[in-house]
């Protein structure tokens, strides 16, 4: 098994030709994507990864996760993973963008408001039930023959495939106690967690999120900690700081570069801001994963 390395993080997209859709055995992914594996990397769509079989190690975000027999990872757009499995691994990746799966929203609620992808996970890790596994392997081999065939009707096929895919992986999921209620505020944390997403490298106030949004910063404030157990501005600061650790940790860009690729014009403030937030300065992080690395 190779370990993890500190070369550049790699920015990958989905290149299919035919739909934004993807599904691959995992010996598939073994032999014809060995080189992206081999590195950390992030994509720009959702990722599934379904180990039926096998072992090896799965670092997502900054953590380490062993792999194991019948656990599905779900890594969302912009998470840096890197996936590290011995040669006998059975299972399936399956690759999507939002756009191919729909913006409905009951669509949003299963990549997001069921925990599978959002920001709420404790953990990216599902273990499959004995009793779902034949469900769920006769979807996925059945995905796997529409994507192989060029059939009339193909893309709407293969996303009602997904969504019941994505059906059992939530029936197995527990759902975090504050993310049970569907409401008017959930409508709005969703809305805020979007905005937060596209907008973090430029708005790092609560009020400007709260002026477009349309309520007062105190009461976003307010549902977002009640709904998450955290107010907006940790939020904010945190998806910041994750991206200056996810920088820090997978490319060699210098404290400066990733400080002014975070909209930060004053190196001292970057420094001084990841420190209140981490609780770490960024050269002690950076040192300590590079030895981390090292050791894996």
């Amino acid at each position: 098994m190779r370990s993890m390395d500190s070369t550049p993080l790699l920015e990958i997209g989905l290149s299919s030709a035919n739909v934004p859709f993807e599904i691959h055995s995992m010996e598939w992914i073994r032999r014809n994507r060995w080189q992206q594996n081999s590195v950390a990397h992030r994509h720009n769509y959702f990722v599934i990864i379904w180990v039926i079989q096998g072992a090896g190690t799965h670092f997502i975000d900054l953590q380490r996760f062993d792999v194991e027999n019948e656990t599905v990872f779900c890594i969302s757009p912009g998470q840096v993973h890197q996936l590290l499995i011995e040669d006998s691994v059975d299972g399936y990746v399956i690759s999507f963008t939002n756009e191919f799966f729909g913006a409905t929203e009951s669509n949003f609620d299963l990549l997001f408001n069921t925990g599978l992808f959002n920001t709420f996970s404790k953990s990216p890790v599902i273990k499959v039930s004995v009793t779902m596994r034949t469900e769920m392997l006769e979807v996925a081999e059945r995905m796997v023959k529409e994507y192989e065939n060029f059939f009339l009707l193909r893309a709407e096929i293969l996303r009602g495939f997904l969504k019941i895919f994505l059906i059992y992986l939530t029936r197995q999921y527990e759902v975090p106690e504050q993310m049970a209620p569907h409401s008017r505020n959930m409508e709005l944390v969703k809305r805020f967690l979007e905005l937060l997403e596209k907008k973090y490298i430029s708005t790092r106030v609560v009020s400007d999120y709260a002026d477009e949004l349309l309520v007062t910063p105190n009461y976003l404030n307010e549902i977002v900690k009640k709904l998450s157990g955290f107010p907006a501005s940790h939020h904010i600061q945190q998806r910041v700081v994750l991206e200056a650790k996810r920088q820090a940790a997978y490319s060699d860009n210098s404290m400066k570069e990733i400080a002014y690729s975070l909209g930060f014009d004053d190196t001292a403030h970057f420094s001084k801001f990841f420190k209140n937030v981490a609780g770490t300065s960024f050269s002690d992080f950076k040192k300590e994963r590079t030895t981390q690395i090292e050791k894996s």
